[in-house]
C-alpha cells in the first residue's frame, strides 16, 4: 500500500498495531467498508486506525467514506483523504437510497451531538432516518457485519445508588422530556438494528459510547473537557459553569479506535459499552487538566449545588467489553497531555 502520513502521533498508532488483536486484524482483510461519520471525531479515528492497519499488516483493504463535502474533509484530513484506499462519496447520511455498490462492512459512525441545536424533533428524526438509511444501504450492498456506535444516553438517568451502568439495566430517558432527543433516537436505531440481525443475514454489532478525549476532538464540542482544554490552551483560569458535582469517565480516543474495531469483529450481538470505568467529578477533571497541563490547579467552580440533589452520574460498567480481552490503555494524565499536544504542536 502507498504510504501516506497519518494525522495523529506515532505513539497512538503504534498502540493500536500493537493492541488489535491477529484475529481482529484478519478479520478485516481484503474488505470493502463502507463508513458513515468518517469525517467526525470517531470517524477520523476508525479510518486512522483501519489505514495504519491496512499499512502495517498489507490487509488491502477499501474504504468508502460518505461525507455531504466532501472538498472540506480534504482541506481538513488532507493525509487521510489523499490515501489511495480510501473514496469519498458525497450525500447525506439521512438521504443514501441513491448510493450502490457491494460492500463487506458498514460501519455507522454519524454521531452528530450538536445537531441539537436545530431542535429535539429535528435532532431525533435525523438519527433515525440515518440510522435507517445506513441499515438499507446494508442491506442492499450485501454486507455481512454491521457495527452501530450508539451511546450511553440510550439508559436515561443514572441512579445515584448505580455507580456503573451496566448493559441490561432497564432504565431509558424519560419519555416527556424533550432534551432527550438523543438517547431516544439511538434506542430506536439500536431496535431497528436488532430487527435486522434477526431477519438474518447482517450481523449487527452495537457500541454504546461514553466520553472521550482526544486529538480531532473539536474544541468548539458542547462537552467539558474540550471546554477546559479551550481555556487552557487559550492561557485562561478553567472555569466550570455547574456545580462541578457531576461524575463522568473518560477514554482516549486511540483506546475508543481500538474498542470499536474489537467490538466490529468479536462481537456477539449483544451492546457493548464503550468507555472507560474510572470516575471523576467535572471539579476534579478540571483540576486534573489545569494540574497536567499548568502544573498548578486554577480551575473555578461557579455553579452552587443545589442543597439534597444528588450528583448526575454518566459512567459505564465495561465487564463485557473486559471478556473480549478489552482494557483501558491509555491513562487519563497521559490522555490529556497528548490530546492538549496535538492541538497545540511544537
Amino acid at each position: 500500500m502507498a504510504d501516506y502520513q497519518p494525522g495523529i502521533a506515532q505513539q497512538d498508532l503504534a498502540l493500536i498495531a500493537d493492541r488489535c488483536a491477529a484475529d481482529v486484524v484478519e478479520g478485516l482483510r481484503g474488505r470493502h467498508l463502507f463508513v458513515t461519520g468518517g469525517t467526525g471525531f470517531f470517524g477520523c479515528w476508525l479510518l486512522e486506525a483501519l489505514l495504519w492497519l491496512d499499512r502495517v499488516h498489507g490487509l488491502d483493504l477499501r474504504l468508502t467514506v460518505l461525507s455531504r463535502q466532501p472538498e472540506r474533509f480534504r482541506r481538513n484530513v488532507p493525509g487521510l483523504a489523499a490515501h489511495p484506499a480510501l473514496r469519498l462519496a458525497q450525500g447525506d447520511v439521512r438521504e443514501m437510497a441513491g448510493l450502490h455498490g457491494r460492500y463487506d462492512i458498514v460501519i455507522h459512525a454519524a454521531t452528530d451531538v450538536t445537531a441539537s441545536a436545530a431542535g429535539p424533533k429535528e435532532t431525533f428524526d435525523a438519527i433515525v432516518r440515518g440510522g435507517e438509511q445506513a441499515l438499507a444501504l446494508a442491506r442492499r450492498s450485501g454486507a455481512a457485519r454491521f457495527l452501530l456506535t450508539s451511546s450511553g444516553a440510550v439508559y436515561g438517568r443514572q441512579p445515584p445508588g448505580l455507580t456503573h451502568v451496566p448493559e441490561d439495566y432497564p432504565g431509558a430517558p424519560a419519555p416527556t422530556d424533550v432534551r432527550s432527543a438523543y438517547g431516544q433516537g439511538k434506542r430506536v436505531v439500536e431496535w431497528l438494528g436488532a430487527c435486522e440481525r434477526q431477519a438474518g443475514g447482517l450481523d449487527v454489532q452495537i457500541a454504546r459510547c461514553f466520553a472521550f478525549l482526544g486529538p480531532y476532538q473539536p474544541l468548539d464540542a458542547p462537552f467539558a473537557a474540550a471546554s477546559f482544554l479551550r481555556d487552557i490552551l487559550g492561557g485562561t483560569p478553567v472555569r466550570v459553569n455547574g456545580d462541578g458535582r457531576a461524575v463522568r469517565s473518560y477514554l482516549y480516543a486511540a483506546d475508543l479506535a481500538i474498542w470499536l474495531l474489537t467490538i466490529l469483529v468479536r462481537g456477539d450481538g449483544q451492546p457493548y459499552n464503550v468507555g472507560s470505568p474510572e470516575r471523576i467529578s467535572i471539579a476534579g477533571l478540571a483540576t486534573r487538566m489545569s494540574t497536567v497541563l499548568n502544573g498548578r490547579d486554577d480551575s473555578t467552580v461557579l455553579g452552587i449545588p443545589v442543597p439534597g440533589a444528588p450528583a448526575e452520574q454518566y459512567v459505564p460498567d465495561v465487564a463485557r467489553a473486559a471478556a473480549l480481552g478489552l482494557s483501558v490503555c491509555t491513562p487519563l494524565d497521559d490522555a490529556i497531555r497528548r490530546t492538549a499536544a496535538w492541538h497545540r504542536p511544537v
